[in-house]
C-alpha cells in the first residue's frame, strides 16, 4: 500500500488504527491496520516506506483525516534472548498534531 492509497482508506474510513513502528537504527516504519491484518507502507520505488521521527510522520500525514495512531516499538530484550517470535510491543497512543474536521 502507498500513501496515496492509504489516504483513499482513511477518507473512506476504513483505517482502524496506524502504527509509527520503532526500528533500531532510528527507523521508522508505518503501517495501517484493517479489518485485523497489517498493511505496510511502500514507497514510489515499492520498498518499505522509511520516517525519520514521530515529527517526519506528522508532516507526512498532515492532510489526512484523523486516525487512531500509536507509536510502536518492539521488546528488543525478549528477541536478544531467543525467545523468538514475541507478539508484546510497547504502543503508545499520540496526537498525529492538528486539529482537522472529519
Amino acid at each position: 500500500m502507498n500513501l496515496q492509497e492509504l489516504n483513499a482508506y482513511a477518507v473512506a474510513g476504513k483505517v482502524d488504527e496506524l502504527n509509527l513502528i520503532s526500528m533500531e537504527g532510528g527507523i521508522y516504519l508505518l503501517e495501517a491496520r484493517m479489518h485485523g491484518a497489517a498493511y505496510p507502507l511502500s514507497d514510489a520505488r515499492g520498498q518499505m516506506f522509511h520516517l525519520r521521527s514521530v515529527e517526519h510522520a506528522r508532516e507526512v500525514l498532515h492532510s489526512f483525516p484523523k486516525l487512531n495512531f500509536n507509536l510502536v516499538h518492539t521488546l528488543v530484550h525478549d528477541e536478544m534472548c531467543g525467545l523468538g517470535d514475541v507478539e508484546e510491543h510497547l504502543k503508545v497512543p499520540i496526537d498525529l498534531g492538528y486539529s482537522r474536521q472529519g
